[in-house]
């Protein structure tokens, strides 16, 4: 299963991972974060296809990593 992994210590809430994702897999959660920011978490189950949108607009390095499923890229 593809899946993107959300820091939320470093994540700030933009929401532009959110409003980037097309296929709405990342949501605005309602936890508040160590630095005060209410961050963004991916839906677990959503049809996530790792495109890398998230990673590559998010303005935090290292705030979303996207994993692909090793056996979908062979299958």
């Amino acid at each position: 299963m593809n899946y993107a992994k959300i820091d939320p210590n470093l994540c700030k809430g933009c929401r532009v991972c959110i409003n980037s994702c097309p296929k709405h897999c990342i949501l605005l959660g309602d936890s508040i974060n160590e630095i005060g920011y209410q961050y963004a978490q991916f839906v677990p189950g959503s049809p996530c296809t790792a495109c890398g949108i998230c990673f590559y607009v998010c303005p935090e390095f290292g705030a979303v990593t996207v994993f692909k499923d090793e056996e979908d890229a062979n299958g």
